[in-house]
């Protein structure tokens, strides 16, 4: 796959990095990438990857947009309200990013539902997606690069037990449901910490694409807004671990 003189153009940053380089950049062109949500999380990382090459974006999402989300969803506006979310960020990223193809899903992920993506991307707000998509990952043996928010707080990680020996899966890390877990419209989210998780889920995408630098999997950073203090965790496998463990119950 050669490289046009307007991707050389519109890539030279990448280009120059010795870490990305044109086979990073060609790497880019030739993945596809599957985003399920497309609020303040999946939106602006689906914009980072746009901008950076990925030559598929597949976005689920049933919602539409409301006021509400303007605060933190910056890729929606006045203008955009009352439409479906994936339509709005497909129609706008086709003409801004014209040589990446964008597949719109208006409809709830549920686990019987194909994922094209060689590297999947959680941006929901809810556990019970966020276990099914741990389970697809592992089994179908891809990488899951995860993100949440809430509060003044957030957390960026990637999970891919199913493709690397050791690693573990969001099981490992939230075994079950937190008895106290709620949703980012219950306990408010400021705006610029999803901007910096989305923007940590984005980074991890394109370093497994490429192959650069070591990617958050086995670590997870955990954001804390208030006092601007980032701190990387190491996770282990938890070898009871109902997805990936090796003792499990069969």
């Amino acid at each position: 796959m050669s490289l046009s003189p307007e991707d050389l153009a519109r890539h030279k940053r990448h280009i120059m990095l010795k870490e990305i380089g044109g086979p990073g950049v060609q790497k880019l062109r030739g993945a596809t990438v599957s985003i399920v949500g497309a609020g303040a999380l999946g939106g602006p990382c689906a914009i980072f990857l746009a901008a950076a090459g990925i030559g598929q974006i597949e976005i689920w999402d049933e919602d539409i947009v409301e006021r509400s989300n303007l605060q933190r969803q910056v890729q929606f506006g006045e203008r955009d309200l009352g439409k479906a979310k994936v339509e709005v960020m497909s129609a706008r990223l086709s003409v801004d990013h014209p040589s990446t193809q964008f597949r719109g899903r208006r409809k709830r992920w549920a686990p019987n539902d194909a994922l094209a993506g060689s590297v999947l991307v959680d941006a929901t707000d809810n556990f019970q997606t966020r276990y099914a998509l741990n389970r697809v990952a592992h089994l179908s043996e891809r990488p899951l690069v995860h993100g949440a928010a809430a509060g003044w707080t957030g957390q960026a990680s990637v999970f891919a037990s199913g493709c690397q020996e050791g690693a573990p899966c969001y099981r490992c890390w939230v075994p079950e449901t937190p008895p106290d877990a709620e949703a980012c419209d219950e306990v408010g989210v400021v705006g610029p910490v999803t901007g910096m998780v989305s923007t940590l889920m984005a980074l991890e995408v394109l370093k497994l694409v490429t192959g650069a630098g070591e990617p958050l999997i086995g670590q997870i950073v955990l954001i804390e807004g208030l006092s601007a203090d980032l701190r990387k965790v190491r996770l282990r496998s938890d070898a009871t671990c109902s997805v990936c463990g090796t003792e499990r119950a069969i």
